[in-house]
């Protein structure tokens, strides 16, 4: 059997055609009917994928999401009725991977599956081989001993900075919005002013510039948030 999937979902009817749909095409499925009972799932077990229902009974999936994402790192996809784009920014925000409205074709949703796990699992391939470390331009990170270079000579980066940095660093091109990096850096549960992401990443260009002639590695996209640039 394939990858292993959890389904949380507090509609019968529609778990059990999600579960036909992905098991057609090789995925091993289990369902959990109510919220407690699929976030305790969630945390107790190892899965490939998630889906996970917004709208369930003693906990949402807002929240379920919020709490899966505090330990792990598993592609969660968003399932509702909603159509309200502040339920889709609040989903993402969380760390949910994607968003699918009701109803749905249940090809698409096969499809979204096999996108996520696929990159996820390109993406823990690639962080196996950084576990020592890794260059990309002229800057090369020891992530063992959290120290970065540039043109092999060491940078002074406070954790936070250096935390940032190695997030962009290890997802070239991908933007991040400035929620995104603050909820991933400085965690859920820091009700802390989002315009620290701002003046962190001031910070971080100040060191680097100061060291290479390349003077820019990290990209604000207007309107988006920031990439590492290739």
């Amino acid at each position: 059997m394939g990858n292993s999937i959890l389904i949380i979902e507090d509609e019968v009817s529609i778990a059990e055609l999600e579960r036909d749909y992905l098991e057609i095409n090789g995925f091993k499925v289990m369902i959990e009917n109510s919220g407690l009972k699929g976030l305790n799932n969630a945390l107790s077990n190892k899965y490939d994928l998630i889906i996970l229902d917004l709208m369930l009974p003693e906990i949402d999936g807002f929240e379920i999401c919020k709490k899966i994402r505090a330990g792990c790192d598993v592609p969660i996809l968003m399932v509702s009725a909603r159509k309200e784009d502040i339920d889709k920014i609040r989903g993402l925000g969380l760390g949910a991977d994607d968003y699918i409205t009701k109803p749905f074709n249940p090809n698409e949703l096969v499809a979204r599956v096999k996108a996520h796990i696929s990159r996820y699992e390109r993406l823990t391939n690639q962080e196996q081989k950084r576990q020592q470390g890794f260059s990309i331009r002229d800057l090369s990170f020891n992530t063992e001993s959290r120290r970065v270079f540039v043109n092999n000579k060491e940078i002074t980066l406070t954790l936070k900075e250096y935390e940032l940095l190695l997030l962009l660093a290890s997802n070239p091109e991908r933007v991040f919005s400035k929620e995104q990096l603050f909820e991933r850096i400085w965690g859920f549960d820091n009700y802390g002013d989002i315009a620290t992401v701002t003046v962190h990443i001031g910070k971080i260009r100040e060191k680097l510039e100061k060291e290479s002639a390349h003077n820019q590695y990290i990209e604000t996209v207007w309107g988006a948030g920031y990439r590492f640039k290739l």
